[in-house]
């Protein structure tokens, strides 16, 4: 499964997908999107784009238009988000966890890789755009992100 990798055009998504969430109902051009979070321009019109397709945001042209979020940003979770532009939120060599199996004394590991996916959905799938823009983790969220370790990397010293 290797590490956690958030893409930029994840990252990207996310960010746009939260500077909405802080405006909403209202829209945003791309232009003021990028400018606030400091994104290309043109990269994030293929981003919108994505979002657009995958029905979590509409677009209009004119004075009025831009983009806004199609459903309220209590709605949208994070995980959501992320699976427009990265498909599964976990794979082992391309499948996902459930569909992996090992021989002998290997068989175990794919019960890790499925339980390593679930506690990566416990953060990405309960925490919404909401809950970001208005600056407030869910509980069991908010554990983790106090604890000292969650800022080290592996390897990093402790000291």
């Amino acid at each position: 499964m290797g590490p956690v990798r958030i893409t930029a055009r994840v990252d990207y998504a996310v960010r746009a997908a939260v500077e909405l969430a802080a405006v909403a109902p209202d829209a945003l051009t791309c232009d003021r999107i990028a400018r606030a979070q400091e994104i290309p321009s043109r990269f994030l019109q293929g981003i919108l784009g994505d979002l657009q397709h995958a029905r979590l945001v509409t677009s209009q042209r004119g004075r009025e238009g831009g983009y806004r979020l199609a459903l309220p940003p209590s709605e949208i979770s994070i995980a959501r988000v992320m699976r427009v532009e990265q498909g599964f939120l976990a794979e082992v060599h391309g499948q996902r966890p459930e569909d992996v199996s090992y021989p002998g004394v290997a068989a175990e590991l794919a019960g890790v890789w499925v339980a390593a996916r679930e506690a990566y959905r416990r953060v990405l799938e309960e925490v919404t755009l909401a809950d970001v823009v208005a600056g407030k983790l869910p509980g069991h969220v908010a554990q983790l992100v106090a604890l000292d370790s969650a800022w080290r990397s592996f390897g990093d010293d402790p000291a």
